[in-house]
C-alpha cells in the first residue's frame, strides 16, 4: 500500500487502494486501507483499520474502529464503533460500541454498549448504558426465533400429508 495521503473528490471510482485515504463527494465500489475519512459519499464495501464517515451512505464496513456520522448504514463489522445520528441495519463490534447517540439500529451485537437517544430493535450485550429503546432484547428474540422456528417445523410437517 502507498504512505501518500490519496485525496478524491467528486469523482466515480471502482477500487481504491492506500494507506491514508480522504474521500470527499464520490461514489466509490469499494475502499481498502489504513485510515479512512470520507465525506458525502456512497461506497458498496470499506476495509481499514480506521474509519471515520461522515453524512455517507455505506452497504458494508469493516474496521477496527468506525465513526459514523449523519450516516446510512446495511452491515458494520468492527472492533470498537461509534454512531453519531445515523442509521445502521446491522452492527457488530467486539470489543465494544463506544457511543451511539440519536441513532437507529435495527440489531447491535457487542460486549459494551453506551447509548442515548437510541432505538433498537434487537440488542445483544453484556452490559448496556444509557437511554436506548428496545423492540426485543435476547429473551424476547429467543422466543420469537423459538415460536417461529416451531409454527414453521409444524407447517413442514403438515405440508408433507
Amino acid at each position: 500500500m502507498n504512505k501518500e495521503t490519496l485525496e478524491l473528490e467528486k469523482s466515480e471510482v471502482q477500487v481504491v487502494e492506500g494507506e491514508f485515504i480522504n474521500i470527499k463527494h464520490s461514489s466509490i465500489r469499494s475502499v481498502d486501507g489504513g485510515h479512512i475519512e470520507m465525506e458525502k459519499v456512497c461506497a458498496v464495501t470499506i476495509d481499514g483499520e480506521q474509519a471515520d464517515i461522515m453524512q455517507s451512505a455505506v452497504c458494508v464496513a469493516r474496521a477496527e474502529a468506525l465513526n459514523m456520522k449523519n450516516c446510512v448504514n446495511v452491515l458494520s463489522v468492527t472492533g470498537r464503533a461509534s454512531l453519531n445520528s445515523s442509521c445502521s441495519l446491522v452492527t457488530l463490534a467486539g470489543k465494544g460500541i463506544d457511543e451511539v447517540n440519536r441513532s437507529n439500529v435495527g440489531v447491535m451485537v457487542s460486549n459494551n454498549i453506551h447509548a442515548e437517544n437510541t432505538s433498537a430493535l434487537i440488542m445483544v450485550a453484556n452490559n448496556v448504558s444509557g437511554n436506548v429503546k428496545t423492540f426485543m432484547d435476547w429473551r424476547s428474540a429467543l422466543a420469537f426465533g423459538a415460536a417461529f422456528g416451531g409454527v414453521f417445523g409444524l407447517i413442514k410437517i403438515l405440508s408433507k400429508k
